[in-house]
């Protein structure tokens, strides 16, 4: 079977989608598979790397090298399966999963309505939503409301009251996050994210929050499994604000505690809800929701964040340490995800 592994890409997580590739290539059965790395460089050239960066130090993030031979997008046409390890716009948004589909080719994770929706988090949380599971309050901000109509766009934000978080609409690993804490940052934080996305939401912020994190894969015959829960800790004597890009993956701190200390009745509604909306959204193979437990919510406490359809399998990844902890060892769960996407039907499902 030719496989053909696909990371890098043109978004802010670029270097996290290489560390990604890196771990998963590592663990791929060559006997079984015949492996094609696939590089995207940041600005959209596709290249044969090796993905060999033993001498990127501690503390950075690897790149896709630009020089190096060219691939082309329509070799993809030659492989048996894809593994699509892009995070961010251009890849974990459905643009690749189209190409993909148009092509006939197979691959691992969600279709391309599942990636794109799930990469908005406006239009997921409609989708939640609309599934009844429990959110906080947000805003949108389209980017003609911002250039024309600011002072209604202000009005809308202020009544979530502080803090809040504004992010991209479209980014991950916490790319242009800014937590407010006083009205005259507002601004500059939407400056700061709308310098990744044009489109911009704004979250009341969870207050006393837990992050909490689930992982879910597909069984064969299709039916969705949530992992053990996760909690994710950032070191009380470190300087940062909130869990952002480098508690996540260059300063070491960050901690993953799995499995996470919630009595069995949090745990069983946090697995629930995690399929609960890994269908709402369509998604397909694996997914990442991320939960928080706060104060600022009714009921139970209990709110989703977001979903990721193509989360992080670095060393410092939740997805694949949650179901590691779970019985499945980090290449047993590369191999079923690709034999998920072996043993699914190309083009509509």
């Amino acid at each position: 079977m030719r496989l053909a592994v696909v990371f890098g890409g043109r978004s802010s997580e670029h270097g996290v989608s290489c560390l990604t590739a890196r771990e998963v290539l590592a663990v791929i059965d060559r006997d079984r598979y015949d492996v094609v790395p696939v590089g995207i460089t940041r600005d959209g050239a596709w290249v044969r790397e090796t993905a060999d960066w033993s001498d990127v130090p501690d503390g950075t993030l690897p790149e896709v090298r630009a020089g190096l031979p060219a691939y082309s997008w329509d070799e993809l046409r030659d492989v048996d399966v894809v593994f699509p390890l892009l995070h961010g716009p251009w890849g974990e948004d459905g643009t690749i999963q189209g190409l993909l589909d148009l092509s006939g080719v197979r691959y691992v994770g969600a279709g391309v309505l599942a990636s794109s929706v799930g990469m908005d988090k406006p239009f997921a949380k409609t989708v939640f939503a609309a599934g009844g599971i429990p959110q906080l309050p947000y805003v949108t901000i389209l980017p003609w409301e911002w250039k024309r109509d600011r002072d209604r766009v202000v009005a809308r934000v202020g009544a979530l009251g502080l803090p809040v978080f504004v992010k991209p609409a479209r980014a991950g690993s916490s790319s242009g996050v800014t937590m407010v804490e006083a009205w005259d940052e507002l601004e500059a934080a939407v400056t700061a994210a709308r310098a990744l996305d044009p489109k911009v939401i704004v979250e009341a912020a969870a207050l006393d929050k837990r992050e909490l994190e689930c992982a879910v894969i597909q069984q064969p015959d299709g039916r969705p499994i949530a992992s053990v829960v996760g909690e994710i800790t950032v070191d009380d004597a470190a300087d940062h604000e909130f869990y952002d890009f480098e508690a996540k993956y260059l300063d070491g701190t960050s901690t993953n505690v799995i499995p996470a200390d919630v009595d069995e009745t949090l745990s069983e509604r946090i697995r629930t809800l995690a399929v609960q909306a890994f269908e709402a959204l369509g998604c397909e193979g694996l997914a990442r929701v991320d939960f928080f437990h706060t104060s600022s919510a009714g009921g139970d406490g209990l709110v989703l964040n977001e979903i990721n359809t193509m989360p992080g399998f670095t060393p410092f990844s939740m997805f694949p340490r949650l179901w590691e902890s779970s019985g499945v060892p980090y290449a047993e769960l590369v191999e079923r995800l690709i034999q998920l996407a072996l043993h699914r039907d190309a083009g509509l499902r």
